[in-house]
């Protein structure tokens, strides 16, 4: 049984103490938050949990061997760095770290002290991404040409960080889940329409050598709320559109094929359209997987599938987008 505290119980962190506490291996032993009335909210429902406001009570503890932290991502490193040191395994909520430097300083020291270090991209353990990577491995749809994202809605404007560092971990993760090999470059764009400083609105392009290109569009100023992906191959294309109650995966059977005529040196394109296919898709909450994977890693030694190098990697692109974005869309090698 694997005692786990949660450090921040925000929007986020309710879910982190159901989830554990469902989980037949695990249990959760404290929660700490700053702020009072938020930990009123923990004893109601939960009277045996421990509660205190002082992350410290966590870290000293001997009743716990894992701790969670679901901070703002300027508290992940040194909260992180603390309870590595005090010999707990950690998971981080996304984004890893505010920087790769900080994400390999907490790599090395997990490697150190011999403990679990692991970040919850959530979406890497839904049933949708899980048949996309399974519709990609057996050459469903080909050779992936693209993949474009758009994720915006009327958010909450976040006072550290960017849009793209708030929405695009998400997607990025499945990116890097989805497509294996290594990205070359990336260019950003952005606007912040609150003269901060911090961008609202904002463009990212991730390109490959092999041709592949990956888009992805964030916003916190749309009057409409759209989750959607789409990948596209070279023989099918799939729509994942996650505001979708339940058809949240369809395979479209639609295509071109290119042909260059010698004579009129021109190029001709062929159009296929076909059936749609909406596959079953496995229902369960993705929040169950990702402590399960947690507790393995923790008992099992295993290597979860958000592991620290899915973490390292995400925080790499978000960096990479953000040098862009201040230089005026520049290309960044990677």
């Amino acid at each position: 049984m694997v005692n786990v505290a949660i450090i921040g119980y925000g929007y986020w962190g309710p879910n982190l103490v159901r989830n554990f506490l469902s989980s037949d291996s695990s249990r959760v032993t404290m929660v700490a938050d700053a702020r009072q009335e938020r930990l009123d909210l923990v004893t109601r429902p939960y009277p045996s949990i421990k509660t205190t406001q002082q992350p410290a009570d966590v870290f000293k503890s001997s009743e716990v061997d894992a701790v969670v932290i679901a901070t703002p991502v300027f508290s992940h490193f040194d909260l992180a760095q603390q309870a590595l040191k005090a010999g707990k395994h950690v998971l981080i909520e996304k984004p890893m770290t505010s920087s790769v430097k900080e994400a390999d300083d907490l790599i090395k020291l997990a490697k150190e002290k011999k403990k679990a270090l692991m970040v919850d991209h959530t979406f890497l353990y839904t049933g949708s991404v899980k048949k996309m990577k399974e519709l990609i491995e057996q050459d469903v749809i080909g050779k992936v040409n693209y993949f474009d994202s758009v994720r915006i809605n009327l958010g909450l404007f976040q006072p550290d960080i960017n849009v793209l560092w708030d929405l695009a971990p998400h997607d990025l993760s499945i990116l890097r889940y989805l497509i294996q090999e290594e990205p070359y470059s990336v260019n950003a764009t952005g606007v912040s329409h609150t003269n901060n400083g911090i961008e609202n609105v904002a463009y990212m392009t991730v390109n490959y050598k092999s041709g592949i290109i990956a888009h992805f569009t964030c916003s916190w100023s749309s009057p409409v709320k759209i989750r959607m992906m789409l990948v596209g191959g070279d023989k099918k294309m799939i729509v994942f559109n996650d505001i979708e109650p339940s058809e949240k995966i369809k395979i479209y059977d639609t295509g071109y094929s290119v042909r260059t005529d010698l004579e009129k040196q021109r190029i001709l394109v062929d159009y296929r359209v076909g059936d749609v296919h909406i596959p079953k898709v496995e229902m369960q909450e993705a929040l169950q997987g990702v402590a399960r994977d947690f507790i393995s890693a923790i008992v099992n030694d295993t290597t979860p599938v958000s592991d620290y190098k899915m973490g390292r990697e995400v925080v790499k692109l978000l960096e990479a987008a953000q040098h862009s974005i201040k230089n005026r869309g520049k290309e960044v090698i990677l």
